[in-house]
C-alpha cells in the first residue's frame, strides 16, 4: 500500500506538506522496490535518507513552533525524538542483521504508519494553531 498525502493529511503549510510528501515518496520507493523483489537492496538507502531528512524536517517544524510559541512544543519535540530513535534502531538492526524481509516490514509499519498517525494527531493540530496565530 503506497502512502499518499491525501487531503486529510494536508496541514495547509506548504513547507510542511512538501516535506511530508518527500518522506512519503521515500517510503513508497522502498515499497515499490519490495514489490519488485529489490527491497533488501533499497532499505539501507531509504533509512539513510530518512535519517538525514527527518532531522531537517523536524528542525523546520520545531522552528515554526517556537516562532509562534506553540504551547505543545515540548510534547511535539518528544515525538520527533522518538521517531529519530526508531530510525536509528532500524539502522542498527540493518547493520547487525543485514537486510531482510522482516526489517522491510518494520520500516513500513514503524516509519510509514508512525508518520501518518503523527501527522493526523499532532501536525494538523500544530498547523491549525500556527494558522490561527499568523493573523
Amino acid at each position: 500500500m503506497a502512502y499518499t498525502l491525501t487531503s486529510d493529511l494536508m496541514t495547509n503549510n506548504s513547507m510542511i506538506d512538501t516535506q511530508h510528501k518527500q518522506l512519503f515518496d521515500a517510503i513508497n520507493a522502498l515499497l515499490e522496490a519490495c514489490s519488485k523483489g529489490q527491497g533488501r537492496a533499497e532499505i539501507g538507502k531509504t533509512l539513510d535518507f530518512l535519517s538525514k531528512y527527518v532531522d531537517n524536517h523536524f528542525s523546520d517544524e520545531e522552528k515554526l513552533q517556537r516562532q509562534y510559541a506553540y504551547p505543545e512544543y515540548e510534547k511535539h519535540h518528544k515525538f520527533h525524538e522518538e521517531y529519530k530513535k526508531i530510525i536509528r534502531d532500524l539502522q542498527q538492526e540493518l547493520g547487525q542483521n543485514g537486510a531482510n524481509i522482516a526489517l522491510v516490514a518494520k520500516v513500513n509499519t514503524a516509519i510509514g504508519g508512525w508518520l501518518v498517525n503523527h501527522i493526523k494527531r499532532e501536525d494538523l493540530k500544530m498547523a491549525k494553531y500556527i494558522r490561527e496565530h499568523q493573523k
